[in-house]
């Protein structure tokens, strides 16, 4: 048996790519020239309206995004924006890596101002919980999980059988 429905698996790519796009001006204000994060979103958005699944099109947007990524240097808000990018297109192959962009989106934020992180990384997941639909609510929270450790904010993901 599924775990997800169709339905509820475009309501999570749909969330994913939101949530990626909330972020998306970090990479791109670093790196205007590079449209493979802004293009794994619309990969996603285009299978979400379409109902055209392409393994070779939502891999390939997935992986130049990881690989957008790749390019930033490590722990940077940019390249964390560029990892959402890719696990919210992945959303359409594997409903789970919808919680991977939610969380590199959480990561962005916080490496975005380290100084506010817990305050903003709270409002953040604030918002990611009110725009999910209700019946998916207790996955996400689950799975993404926000802790403080040491005066800073850890953000973790939680994987089980069924992930």
């Amino acid at each position: 048996m599924k775990k997800y429905s169709r339905p509820d698996q475009k309501w999570l790519a749909t969330w994913a790519a939101d949530c990626a796009e909330r972020v998306l001006p970090f990479f791109e204000k670093s790196y205007p020239a590079d449209i493979r994060p802004r293009k794994a979103i619309e990969a996603g958005r285009t299978w979400v309206h379409t109902g055209v699944f392409k393994m070779a099109v939502i891999r390939g947007a997935s992986l130049a995004a990881h690989a957008a990524a790749r390019g930033v240097k490590e722990n940077d808000m940019a390249g964390f924006a560029a990892r959402a990018a890719g696990q919210a297109v992945a959303t359409a192959h594997v409903p789970q890596h919808a919680f991977g962009a939610a969380y590199y989106t959480l990561k962005a934020i916080a490496a975005a101002d380290p100084d506010h992180a817990k305050v903003k990384v709270a409002k953040e997941r604030d918002w990611q919980s009110r725009h999910i639909p209700t019946h998916l609510r207790q996955e996400v929270l689950k799975r993404v999980i926000i802790q403080e450790n040491d005066h800073r904010i850890v953000i973790k993901i939680q994987k089980g059988k069924d992930f």
